[in-house]
């Protein structure tokens, strides 16, 4: 089992912070919350999300008849899109400081609560754009607490430190992690999730996979990283078929929000490596390119790349989708395989060719990955050694990959 290969003297730091309301009806569970910061005189907010979920999920119904029954004021930026922005931070925190928002409060999946973090930092420093906090020009020391109403069952980003938006004009998508962006409340309703649709239902579970694989097999993986992605991986495998056939079940979208949420704390202490800094790239240059699936075309080829170093573990941690996997270094081509087999069984085939890019962008696609801020930090995780070879392997195997 995966505790035999814990390295026993190596001193790893394991966090868990903030106050997670999880459930059904966890949306209610805001009226609370807003009662607590009001009696702390936090009575303005800035509201940070996207254009239509925060509505048709029904949170907003409830979060605004909230804010009015109580007195607080609140300005609404809405204009969050998918791979959001430095540009639409800085539009919100314009909003925010209007009224002098004591608060944050992000409704979405990852990129509005992303959106949400970095405004509540940018709050406190008037004098800086926000490309200044993602080209690590400065580092913070302070920011506006943040509320976390999730809206997917992907990121993880309700439970921890990490944000993620994007310089366009450099192709630059960026991450940062800070201790004082831990949202200090959190929300994790799966009523809210039912709208998702099949394809977003899809992604967004294969984003919280891809966190697992990542921060148990990283340099910095510790038990708990571990424990919890092999716990993920088995709820996604049980619960995502079940929500692919009825979006309304709910037991199915709970458990696949709380394999999300451990996820979140998963790479939160084990951080994150290749197919998340292979995937920003993707991203950064098409900014309409779903993060899940991005991560997903690249996964088999990174399984196959770290199988020579942690195919025991990746056997193990595959079993509910692929049981009897050989941990051998000579069995990452069926380690491979067996994850295209399970991304394919749900619907997603998709190679990078399938989205236009071609062996010609792969030096630019590997520059970025090597050069963006923060990436290279992600890179040294690997847990093989991330050249610009392996990069360029990873990515001219992820246009043809098959099953």
């Amino acid at each position: 089992m995966w505790d035999k290969q814990i390295a026993i003297d190596q001193v790893k730091a394991i966090t868990l912070k903030g106050k997670i309301f999880f459930g059904v009806g966890a949306i209610n569970a805001f009226e609370n919350i807003a009662e607590e910061l009001k009696n702390e005189g936090i009575s303005t907010f800035l509201i940070v999300t996207g254009k239509n979920a925060y509505i048709s999920s029904g949170a907003w119904e409830v979060i605004e008849s909230v804010l009015l029954s109580k007195g607080l004021k609140f300005t609404l930026y809405d204009g969050v899109m998918p791979n959001p922005t430095v540009e639409q931070v800085d539009t919100a925190v314009a909003m925010g400081r209007s009224i002098g928002a004591q608060a944050v409060i992000g409704i979405g999946g990852g990129s509005a609560i992303d959106a949400a973090k970095s405004a509540a930092i940018m709050m406190k420093y008037p004098e800086r754009k926000c490309t200044d906090l993602y080209e690590y020009t400065f580092t913070p020391a302070e920011a506006l607490p943040v509320i976390a109403v999730n809206l997917t069952h992907g990121t993880g980003t309700e439970c921890n430190r990490f944000a993620v938006v994007s310089i366009p004009e450099k192709n630059y998508k960026p991450a940062i992690a800070y201790d004082l962006i831990y949202p200090r409340y959190a929300i994790d309703d799966p009523a809210l999730m039912k709208g998702l649709s099949l394809a977003q239902t899809r992604y967004v579970s294969i984003d919280a996979m891809n966190h697992v694989i990542e921060a148990a097999t990283s340099r910095s993986a510790n038990p708990l990283s571990i424990q919890l992605a092999a716990e993920t991986i088995r709820l996604v495998t049980e619960y995502l078929p079940l929500a692919e056939k009825d979006p309304n079940d709910l037991r199915a979208r709970y458990f696949l929000a709380y394999a999300a949420l451990i996820a979140g704390w998963s790479f939160d202490n084990g951080l994150l490596h290749y197919t998340h800094a292979l995937e920003h790239p993707l991203s950064a240059v098409q900014p309409k390119l779903a993060h899940g699936l991005g991560l997903a075309m690249l996964l088999p080829a990174v399984v196959e790349n770290i199988w020579r170093e942690c195919g025991p573990l990746l056997a193990q941690l595959f079993a509910p989708f692929a049981p009897g996997l050989d941990g051998s270094p000579e069995g990452a081509a069926k380690g491979a395989k067996a994850v295209q087999k399970f991304l394919c069984a749900h619907g997603v085939s998709e190679k990078l060719s399938d989205l236009g890019f071609t062996e010609n962008d792969v030096p630019l696609l590997t520059e970025l990955a090597m050069n963006t801020p923060s990436l290279g930090g992600l890179l040294d995780q690997a847990p093989t050694f991330a050249d610009r070879v392996a990069i360029n392997a990873i990515y001219l195997n992820s246009m043809t990959m098959n099953p």
